[in-house]
């Protein structure tokens, strides 16, 4: 799957799953790729020691995967966020 993704796809992924507080479901929802393949996509686009220092933050964090949120966090993104939709991101102002 992660083949077949442009190269701004990819950024805007790796920027997802470097975010502490966007889920892997949020990525999963807006281009269809499990925490699975996201890790291999980080490992593959990332530096070592980047991607290292990457995994061990986001390792077990409560903010990356939503079943371990709070079930009061009924959101993808923080709430000053502008608005994004499947793989529409809404342009800043």
């Amino acid at each position: 799957m992660t083949s077949q993704l442009t190269e701004k796809e990819i950024d805007r992924i790796i920027e997802m799953a470097w975010e502490d507080r966007t889920p892997f479901e949020a990525i999963l929802f807006q281009f269809g790729i499990q925490e699975k393949e996201v890790i291999e996509l980080m490992r593959k686009e990332m530096k070592a020691s980047s991607f290292k220092m990457w995994r061990k933050r986001t390792n077990g964090r409560k903010t990356k995967h939503a079943h371990l949120r709070s079930d009061s966090v009924n959101r993808f993104h923080c709430s000053l966020q502008r608005v994004i939709s499947m793989n529409k991101i809404s342009k800043r102002r």
